[in-house]
């Protein structure tokens, strides 16, 4: 069995996986760099490829998809709800896209047609090889990959989490023996604050607020994390308005129909019927004269309607900016978390209103990382991958030294036998 890595190697962004058997070829996500212009993964001729699994919505992850659509259809597995969430997430990347991309809706359209949908835990065989998708409690339909052929057994974890959080149940991984595994090392260098300590500090934070007459911002992904904060909100009884507005609308309503993905479902059902939801322009301005919290995407205020909120909120010293995802270097978000300046219209200003960030991450911890490397049967060879900053090699060192494993950070290009 031979994997190359195409992307996402060394890298968070624009990851790309290829395992390949003697007669069968699988493409593992095809993403994209949010950069300017946007990064794509290494080229791979559609015509070798056999099947394109995607693990999970995120753009990093299936943004260039479509590519293989372009001419041909080859399948396309995933679940239903994430198919349909990274339509969402591709048409709006199309629409807001200010660069050539090689690919346009109609590619999308072929590449929704050329899905076959696969439930958790399902066996699928394509060619020589066969594959099954198992929750990786990342996103709401999110999979780790299981391959098997020619005798061996290859696990891409994808973005996974071990933790129950409100929205998901964690990944339990339960896989059995392995010969190797392809992890990702986001957080090899840090642990995240226990939950529920972390909901109380969020849910009193905002609390403060708004009970002094404040608003708070807080800019989220629309995908998976608008709808964790508005049901930690409604599962910790916050009992003031909450906004829903954005993106995550839209992928609220499309989770909705597909609540089996969900942890508790009757408390997504609850949340979404006590949110408000924002359906023009007036609405948004309403909401600026009530007390209230307001979710809205971009969650590293890179666009969406958080780019109007802040503009008005941040002026005001009793209201808050609460950030719950990571801040890439470079964007509005990281600036505003680390200069209290935020770039609004072009002109550089200063953010009055209190800002904190609360790291409601979907990634498994450093911690996390290291007990599913643990748990995996087998001596299986490690290929840490989706890490910046030297946290790929560092958690393949680990691996090496603490585990006994095999461990490697791939570079973007390098192809390995297993």
């Amino acid at each position: 069995m031979q994997i190359g890595f195409l992307g996402g190697a060394r890298e968070v962004g624009r990851i790309g996986i290829s395992v390949k058997s003697e007669k069968t070829q699988f493409l593992l996500d095809y993403g994209v760099m949010l950069e300017r212009p946007p990064g794509f993964p290494m080229h791979i001729p559609p015509k070798d490829v056999d099947a394109v699994i995607l693990t999970h919505s995120h753009l990093d992850h299936s943004g260039a998809i479509p590519i293989f659509y372009i001419d041909g259809k080859r399948p396309l597995y995933t679940n239903k709800l994430n198919l349909e969430l990274t339509q969402l997430l591709i048409k709006d990347f199309i629409h807001l896209s200010g660069y050539y991309l090689p690919f346009e809706y109609l590619e999308l359209k072929t590449m929704m047609r050329s899905n076959k949908h696969l439930d958790y835990g399902v066996e699928e065989k394509v060619g020589s090889m066969k594959f099954k998708l198992l929750d990786a409690g990342h996103t709401p339909g999110s999979a780790s990959i299981l391959i098997e052929a020619e005798g061996k057994r290859i696990l891409y974890t994808g973005d996974f989490n071990l933790e129950d959080s409100k929205l998901l149940t964690g990944a339990r991984m339960d896989y059995g023996d392995l010969d190797a595994v392809i992890t990702e090392s986001t957080y090899a260098n840090a642990d995240h604050t226990l939950r529920p300590e972390l909901e109380k500090r969020f849910v009193d934070s905002c609390t403060d607020v708004v009970e002094k007459g404040g608003n708070v911002l807080i800019p989220a992904f629309g995908v998976g994390r608008s709808q964790e904060i508005a049901c930690v909100l409604a599962g910790n009884h916050f009992k003031y308005p909450v906004i829903l507005d954005g993106m995550a609308r839209e992928a609220s309503r499309v989770i909705m129909n597909d609540k089996e993905f969900l942890r508790d479902p009757k408390l997504y059902t609850d949340t979404m019927h006590s949110v408000e939801w924002v359906e023009g322009w007036q609405d948004r301005r309403r909401a600026l004269r009530t007390p209230c919290v307001i979710i809205s995407p971009a969650g590293m205020l890179k666009g969406g309607p958080s780019q109007f909120y802040i503009s008005k909120i941040g002026k005001k010293a009793n209201n808050a900016v609460f950030l719950v995802s990571y801040q890439i270097p470079g964007t509005p978000g990281k600036e505003l978390l680390d200069k209290g300046i935020c770039t609004i219209d072009g002109k550089v200003r200063k953010i009055k209103a209190q800002v904190q960030h609360f790291d409601f991450s979907s990634h498994a911890g450093a911690s996390q990382l290291k007990e599913a490397l643990r748990r995996l049967g087998g001596k299986p060879k490690v290929f840490a991958v989706h890490g910046a900053e030297g946290n790929c090699e560092m958690f393949a060192n680990w691996a090496k030294t603490e585990l006994g494993l095999e461990a490697v950070a791939p570079r973007t290009g390098e192809t390995f036998e297993v």
